[in-house]
Formats: structure tokens, sequence, C-alpha cells
């Protein structure tokens, strides 16, 4: 995991809507931090700049130490589980979340110790089997 940062992020679409005015937050490597507030505030629209889905007005955004504003968000190294998340039924949990990692290539040795590790994190590793 690493550290993000938040430095004066803003969001503004095009026709002038302002959808995030200027946000700073720092969460350190290995805290939870959780975003709560009402439908349209601008949740799902931070996380999507986060993730590099969405471009971002102005600030930075800052991950491991590193600027991603201009960083395509395969190479962010993050995941997000969206809204209106997907699952595949017919799979285990580890096998879903699995599944991203294995289609980027990654070695069974990693993608076992990164789910196994998310799965710590999240206290779902006997739900593994699912």
């Amino acid at each position: 995991m690493a550290n993000v940062a938040l430095r004066n992020v803003r969001k503004t679409y095009p026709g002038g809507v302002v959808a995030i005015k200027g946000i700073g937050l720092e969460v350190d490597d290995g805290q939870f931090c959780v975003l709560v507030g009402p439908s349209g505030c601008g949740k799902s629209t931070l996380l999507r700049m986060v993730a590099g889905l969405e471009t971002i007005t102005g600030g930075e955004i800052d991950i491991g130490g590193r600027i991603v504003n201009q960083i395509e968000p395969a190479d962010r190294d993050i995941a997000m589980v969206f809204q209106n998340y997907a699952l595949y039924p017919h799979m285990s949990v580890y096998n879903n979340m699995a599944y991203g990692l294995r289609n980027r290539g990654m070695p069974k040795g990693e993608i076992d110790t990164r789910v196994q590790e998310a799965a710590r994190i999240l206290e779902i590793g006997s739900m593994l089997d699912r």
C-alpha cells in the first residue's frame, strides 16, 4: 500500500458545474478512510479522479510520493470497486479478487500475495473459497 494525498483537488465540468471545490486529504499507508455524504455530493467523482478515470481541474493527487495527475489509470497501481459492482457468480471470492490481476499478467505468486493481503485487511479470509 501507499500514502495517498489530495492537495486542493478540484473538478469543474464543462458548463461550469463544480463537482469538487478543493479538497485536501491525507491517508497514510495502512489507514482506512471512509467518504460519507448524500447522493450527488462528489464522493464517486473524487474516487474516480484518484483512480484516474476522471480528469481533475486543479490540484494534485499524490500516491506513494508520486504526483499521478497525468498518469494513466493502469499505471497508478490502485483498484476501485464501483457502486454497481459486477461479480462473477460462478467464480469464488478469491477468483473474483484475482481476476483483474490475472488479466494484467501478474505472476501467480504475486496474485496470491495480494489477494491474501486484501482479504486480511478486509477480514474476509474465511470467505475466499465461497
